[in-house]
């Protein structure tokens, strides 16, 4: 990633407006900043959000609060709880998230 375009700056995340994105079940609430190419998100799943999709985009994804559960296309399954983090790139593992307790996560893509 190259990272170009943009000053030094700071975000306080709790002064970005929330978007509202229905899961299957559950939602998930996006604070969203746009630096040149690179999207940067503060992400709050609600407890018992499902993804209404599976996904093939590229994230650099940290967990800050509670526990989120990813499946992989292959069966593969894998728990992030605080302090852990997962790396793909775009059109790698396809993948789809779930948390039974909520989730908040730091994603960068």
């Amino acid at each position: 990633m190259k990272m170009t375009g943009f000053a030094l700056s700071t975000t306080d995340w709790s002064q970005i407006p929330p978007t509202e994105h229905p899961g299957e079940s559950g939602m998930a609430i996006w604070r969203t900043q746009n630096f040149g190419d690179i999207r940067v998100r503060m992400v709050e799943y609600s407890p018992g959000y499902s993804a209404d999709h599976w996904c093939s985009k590229g994230h650099i994804l940290l967990c800050l609060e509670g526990q989120l559960e990813t499946k992989l296309d292959d069966g593969t399954t894998f728990v992030l709880t605080p302090g852990k983090s997962y790396q793909v790139a775009d059109g790698e593992s396809r993948h789809r998230s779930t948390t039974k307790v909520g989730a908040k996560l730091f994603i960068v893509d």
